[in-house]
């Protein structure tokens, strides 16, 4: 009987090309985990990601299913996968789902953090997980803006030029800007949604520093969107490191 596998994948995209596998090229975190299954199932295995980060990108849940008629409990899987993947993947979590389940085709709330490291000199131990902005960043500023995307837009200037998607309308249901009082050091940039188009985080994210640093002003934000064009936003788009995917709520799960 084939049973579909939902797993919690976690990982460091530092040394990775982004999660989807590339045509002749592996190192994708779809790649690795084919490799692993494959090698654990004894048989070709292929895996559907929820959400395709970028090249350098980073992971706490994101998710992705395959098709097995392997009698593993599925409980079992995480610890038996994880030590055929390198040490940056992680399966934290697997569930089995209803067969006709695709985590793309099914209505999501995805929680993504941009991690900004506020210093002049920037710390070492989160060089790869955060983006160094050595001048002053007015958070109150970055909040006040924020407000003006949340709610169903068109996203246009706020996506890569190269975007495909049929529609560049989306919906943001929040977005949070906040300074860790324990360093003054860390700034977190959280923003939820239904989906979000290529770079739009990231995109979102460089609007906000230059918001922070004075460049823009908050109520800019609605003549960018109005723009519906991305060369009317002239904030850059934020380095890949500093973006994690925090998680993934799929509404048909939760409604079961």
């Amino acid at each position: 009987m084939i049973k579909r596998i939902l797993l919690t994948v976690a990982y460091d995209g530092t040394d990775y090309h982004g999660f989807a596998r590339l045509k002749d090229d592996d190192l994708t975190i779809e790649g690795r985990l084919e490799e692993a299954l494959s090698g654990l199932l004894g048989c070709r295995t292929e895996v559907t990601g929820a959400s395709r980060t970028d090249s350098g990108v980073h992971a706490l849940a994101n998710a992705a299913v395959f098709d097995t008629e392997s009698s593993i409990p599925v409980e079992n899987f995480p610890d038996a996968l994880n030590t055929k993947l390198p040490y940056d993947i992680r399966i934290r979590r697997a569930i089995e789902v209803p067969g006709d389940f695709h985590p793309r085709h099914t209505d999501t709330i995805k929680t993504y953090r941009y991690e900004i490291d506020n210093e002049r000199i920037a710390d070492p131990l989160r060089a790869r997980y955060a983006m160094l902005v050595g001048y002053a960043l007015d958070t109150d500023r970055m909040n006040e803006a924020g407000k003006y995307l949340i709610g169903e837009h068109d996203f246009k200037s706020f996506c890569s030029v190269h975007t495909q998607a049929a529609t560049t309308v989306r919906t943001v249901t929040d977005v949070c800007v906040s300074r860790d009082d324990s360093t003054g050091e860390r700034i977190y940039i959280t923003v939820k949604g239904h989906g979000f188009l290529y770079n739009m985080v990231r995109i979102i994210a460089g609007t906000l520093i230059d918001v922070g640093r004075g460049r823009l002003a908050p109520e800019d934000i609605t003549d960018i969107l109005y723009a519906v064009d991305r060369t009317k936003n002239p904030s850059p788009t934020a380095e890949a490191k500093g973006l994690t995917l925090i998680s993934i709520r799929f509404t048909e799960l939760e409604e079961e």
